[in-house]
């Protein structure tokens, strides 16, 4: 989707549609009353009769005002003026979005970041509400086509604010870009993503964009490695794992790279340990996390962020067939650790872990691992936020400080060292469940063994990356997140978001 701006009075623009937020006990934006002057006082009145909702993410078209050059104008409520937060702003600016993209328009112009919110700039209102409209537009079209008769997505929009802000929307292009790849490789069927297509699609973003170098192993390549952990899972599939390595040179020579490391389980029937119908179903999401982190180093390239960050994403299936590994296994990971294998649909710390280890030979900054880990996360916190578990007070205080600011929230758990003995193993270093009490957290602690020494965080987004049940499928978290973090090492981002 194309983005622009204008500074044009709002009743001016001539438009298929303008978008103008409303509130409950709030006063009409510069826009706004733009609008509801050239009209005759339209907007005031209907708000008095209540005609308008101005509940949180209710929309109302109005067509044809007079006075007014766009043919209609949207109008989206923020709910209670005095409980209006960043995190209520985005839902709104959501729903404004579904509500353009589900409509039979291709353009329009945005002016609902001028709506008053306590603690926000005008340039980070601009950012999220372009973000939102961008994301929103998102619709699965790889196996099922929109057809001729159906609403279409936007293809472009403009928005009411100063050319001196066009590096607020820039950012919000880049990010919604990644947060587009993120969706369509979760929401892809498993029999075409799978460890070669993650692959195919690797091997794309490094022909598109310079500056991005690409390494590709095969299994043989980890055998010699000795990742016994990662092929130990991959060992029951037909489709052979991938270790795959995009690296993105955009700061300083001598500026340590940010790793990032996703698991990429692209079906996860448990394998012996075999999950239950429906609970598998959704298993095509396993590999959320690889796609999570993939479209965030898309979101950099693309945005040419000064920053060197490199990608590694665990690309396996967890299939059960006789040469699938069995609980009981040991198996020895690239650490020269040994694991237990107490149950195979904990595959996707045995994936990391080889992952984890790899990572290292790049001296990073820092590493942050991101999954689809556990349902205990699930259970803990829902849908709402990602499980954050992290060695460094620096670098998840930053990661949280990243995610509040894109509205792609995290929250931080406990790695104390209390929860380390759930993993003890009489035949082995350690085993890979550390039983139903504290499920996150133990993972996080597996994890932790395999990332000593480094700056290290784990993000479990089971929860944030899709939500389950929900037909709207993959969420494209924690994309924002994590290419928040990323910019952060720009100075000139700095600069740009200080306003």
């Amino acid at each position: 989707m194309l983005f622009s701006l204008s500074n044009k009075a709002a009743h001016e623009i001539e438009s298929p549609c303008i978008v103008i937020g409303v509130s409950d006990g709030g006063s009409l934006s510069p826009s706004a009353a733009s609008i509801d002057s050239a009209s005759g006082g339209a907007i005031k009145r209907l708000l008095e009769s209540r005609d308008v909702a101005t509940a949180l993410g209710k929309t109302t078209f109005l067509h044809h005002l007079e006075g007014v050059s766009a043919e209609r104008i949207l109008l989206i409520g923020f709910g209670k003026q005095k409980k209006l937060d960043r995190a209520r702003y985005d839902r709104a600016c959501l729903a404004a979005g579904k509500a353009l993209r589900d409509h039979p328009m291709t353009d329009c112009h945005i002016c609902i970041h001028e709506h008053e919110l306590s603690g926000a700039g005008f340039g980070w209102k601009l950012r999220q509400a372009a973000l939102a409209i961008y994301r929103a537009n998102y619709r699965y079209t790889a196996t099922k086509p929109i057809k001729s008769d159906s609403p279409t997505p936007l293809e472009s929009a403009s928005f009411q604010a100063e050319d001196k802000y066009q590096s607020q929307i820039d950012q919000a292009a880049g990010l919604g870009l990644g947060f587009h790849k993120a969706r369509e490789l979760g929401d892809l069927p498993p029999n075409i993503c799978n460890p070669a297509y993650l692959a195919q699609e690797a091997s794309a973003i490094a022909r598109e964009y310079s500056g991005v170098e690409l390494e590709i192993l095969d299994e043989e390549q980890m055998a010699d490695l000795g990742m016994d952990a990662l092929l130990g899972v991959s060992r029951g599939s037909s489709n052979s794992a991938r270790l795959i390595i995009l690296k993105y040179s955009g700061g300083a020579e001598d500026q340590k790279p940010v790793v990032l490391v996703g698991k990429g389980i692209t079906f996860d029937s448990g394998g012996l340990s075999m999950k239950s119908p429906e609970n598998m179903i959704q298993m095509k999401f396993d590999m959320c996390g690889a796609a999570g982190v993939m479209g965030a180093f898309l979101a950099c390239v693309e945005m040419r962020t000064r920053v060197n960050v490199i990608c590694v994403v665990a690309a396996a299936e967890n299939m059960p067939d006789g040469n699938a590994y069995r609980p009981g296994d040991v198996v020895t990971s690239m650490s020269g650790k040994t694991i237990e294998v107490l149950n195979t649909d904990a595959e996707g710390r045995l994936v990391l872990c080889d992952a984890l280890t790899y990572s290292q030979r790049f001296e990073p900054h820092s590493i942050i691992d991101v999954a689809t880990l556990t349902g205990a996360c699930v259970v803990a916190l829902g849908h709402h936020a990602s499980g954050l578990l992290s060695n460094d007070d620096e670098l998840a205080n930053a990661l949280v400080s990243a995610g509040d600011d894109v509205v792609d929230r995290a929250w931080r758990m406990p790695l104390w060292d209390d929860y380390q003995s759930q993993l003890d193993s009489p035949v082995a270093d350690m085993q890979n469940v550390g039983g139903m009490s504290a499920g996150m957290i133990t993972a996080g602690c597996f994890l932790s063994r395999f990332a000593t020494g480094q700056r290290w965080a784990h993000l479990d987004v089971a929860g944030s990356a899709w939500k389950w049940g929900e037909k709207e499928g993959a969420t494209g978290r924690p994309v924002g997140l994590l290419t928040r973090y990323l910019m952060s090492f720009d100075s000139a981002d700095i600069e740009q978001n200080a306003s």
